[in-house]
């Protein structure tokens, strides 16, 4: 206690950690109040069943990463999700089209003009998603719009506020990221999650001491010993490693000697880190987005157990384009042939593997054995609410116990800890641990 006492007053003590941490507060702030802006002509008093819709099933999803904005029917309700969805299908063109591929090789510029095509199709995703939201809304909670209103003039000016809100989230989400602490983006994503903790946790503990045969606390006391239990094995998830060990030949510069030293290359068990789940969620949204809002309830076949969140078919896809995107994430995040180069360019070799092409294939072929288990692993955590769903887990509480939501909050929290412990150390203050180590994500929602 006394320790983080005095880390905290060493945090305070820097003035640009302590800039950018307020800086943090305020945007945070102002994204939470936009959740609560309601949009023109609405009544929020009247939105009962928007709520009772978007409690359960894949829209509580979807409502959760709002952080409640979508039920709230607010200016924020779509959210950050399309600009994910732009990002996904960015970064599939930069494997397949040529054109997108010369972009990623033009360094910054190129990575300028990513960013551009990616928020003219988020643009694009939002014209198309916001108007499905109000026709949904119109069908669940038709009568707190104003009797007054002129429907097409609502479909218009609600439609460019909604993605006016999406893109403003965007904009916030890069200034937390220039002038904050973290990841914005990531952030955003995690305060939407972390707002509902705690009507969900109250939830949880009425559901289990008010009904008969719920288990009562002892019951509740399991359910979060074996919640610490799943966030323990997501934080190894996320700082697992295997060391692969590289020799450096002596070399003599005049009277001084460089290399001879042995060191490791950290090979993460989970690359990728949370975005093929972030992604595979994305992917799952568009069912609801494409039978519409207000439909999903009255979905039948497929649309139906693709909706269907709780369902056999919904989570084994959902595992499978977990370990599909992976291994593609991975891909195109870890270049074995550039390491090997790299090595082989500062005399540096794997013992008993020659350099170069040899160096690569060792590399690559590791890091297809730690992928394995690593996406296996994250699937089972991705799915595990399903789980907690059959053993009478509330339905909010039970995405807490893995899924996007756990493995969002538990990176994001380690990155922020790690660029506090980064700005510590750099000013020769104690870290946050006694080790002066905190492992975060070598990615991020926002790596684009």
């Amino acid at each position: 206690m006394r320790k983080a006492i005095e880390t905290l007053k060493n945090i305070w003590k820097i003035e640009d950690l302590r800039q950018r941490i307020l800086i943090t507060i305020l945007f945070a702030a102002i994204y939470r109040f936009g959740s609560f802006v309601v949009l023109p002509g609405i009544n929020p008093g009247m939105l009962t069943q928007l709520h009772k819709q978007t409690s359960e099933g894949l829209l509580a999803l979807l409502n959760m990463f709002s952080g409640g904005a979508f039920s709230n029917a607010s200016v924020f309700a779509l959210g950050i999700m399309p600009y994910i969805s732009a990002s996904i299908v960015i970064q599939l063109l930069a494997i397949a089209v040529p054109y997108f591929q010369k972009l990623q090789r033009e360094g910054e510029s190129g990575r300028i003009k990513i960013n551009q095509y990616t928020r003219y199709l988020t643009i694009a995703i939002l014209l198309f998603q916001a108007p499905s939201y109000l026709m949904n809304l119109k069908a669940q909670a038709g009568p707190s719009l104003n009797p007054s209103l002129n429907w097409t003039l609502f479909m218009i000016t609600s439609t460019i506020i909604l993605a006016a809100g999406s893109m403003f989230i965007l904009w916030l989400g890069e200034r937390i990221t220039d002038k904050g602490i973290g990841n914005g983006i990531s952030l955003i994503i995690m305060l939407g999650i972390i707002a509902r903790l705690p009507k969900a946790l109250s939830q949880e503990v009425v559901s289990r001491t008010t009904d008969t045969g719920a288990g009562g606390l002892i019951m509740f006391l399991f359910e979060i010993v074996f919640l610490l239990l799943v966030i323990a094995g997501a934080i190894m998830l996320v700082q697992g490693t295997r060391k692969v060990p590289v020799q450096y030949a002596k070399r003599i510069v005049g009277n001084k000697q460089y290399g001879g030293a042995r060191q490791y290359i950290p090979l993460k068990v989970n690359a990728a880190n949370v975005m093929p789940i972030i992604f595979a969620q994305a992917i799952m949204f568009i069912p609801v987005a494409i039978i519409g809002y207000s439909n999903v309830a009255s979905a039948s076949g497929v649309a139906r157990a693709l909706t269907n969140h709780t369902g056999f078919w919904y989570n084994f896809v959902f595992a499978v384009m977990i370990i599909l995107f992976t291994y593609f994430y991975t891909a195109i995040t870890i270049n074995p042939t550039q390491m090997a180069e790299d090595m082989k360019r500062n005399n540096g070799f794997i013992p008993g593997i020659k350099p170069g092409k040899k160096t690569a294939e060792y590399i690559d072929e590791i890091m297809s054995r730690i992928t394995l288990p690593g996406s296996l692993f994250l699937a089972a955590v991705a799915i595990m609410p399903a789980f907690a769903g059959i053993f009478g887990v509330k339905a909010e509480f039970a995405q807490f116990f893995g899924g996007t939501s756990l493995l969002i909050l538990v990176g994001v929290v380690l990155d922020t800890l790690q660029q506090v412990e980064s700005h510590l150390l750099m000013r020769h203050y104690d870290g946050l641990l006694k080790s002066g180590r905190i492992k975060g994500r070598s990615g991020s929602v926002a790596a684009y």
